[in-house]
């Protein structure tokens, strides 16, 4: 069989309500093997100043750091696309997000309907992971998305 993605949760927290309001952060169930990502926001304050902190876990007695963790600058990253694991991640959510343009972010914006229908592409050995991706406006921390899922290898 082919190597599986299933999302198994999605938690989305706010620090700074008076910058963004998460409407919904959910997954939908379509079946047993297949659910999907949704998440809608709304950014208050135009943002020219946006880092995203992306750590990637991996469950093991509790979550443990898994591979990376590191701060980019999402202004140049958007302008660029010069960082090859946002890359990747960009390229994986940029036909169902609103967030493919440049700084500034201001108003709605979302995840609809997201889910890995084809392989990923990078390999990682069967668990469970959580990719965390914290946003940083202006230097402070203003929202969270955390995502869980399961990778089934190709066995």
């Amino acid at each position: 069989t082919a190597p599986r993605v299933k999302l198994t949760n999605a938690v989305c927290e706010v620090y700074n309500k008076s910058w963004v309001a998460v409407h919904y952060c959910r997954l939908k169930a379509y079946s047993r093997n297949k659910t999907s990502l949704h998440i809608n926001a709304t950014v208050f304050e135009p943002s020219n100043n946006i880092s995203v902190r992306i750590k990637f876990m991996k469950k093991a007695n509790g979550y443990k750091p898994f591979l990376y963790d590191f701060t980019i600058d999402g202004c140049e990253f958007m302008r660029r696309r010069n960082q090859p694991v946002a890359k990747i991640l960009l390229n994986i959510i940029k036909n169902v997000s609103t967030v493919n343009h440049t700084c500034p972010y201001v108003g709605y914006q979302a995840i609809s309907d997201f889910y890995i229908a084809s392989e990923l592409p990078v390999v990682l050995p069967s668990g469970d992971y959580l990719l965390l991706l914290t946003w940083i406006f202006y230097g402070k921390r203003h929202f969270a998305t955390n995502v869980y899922f399961r990778f089934t290898e190709d066995i």
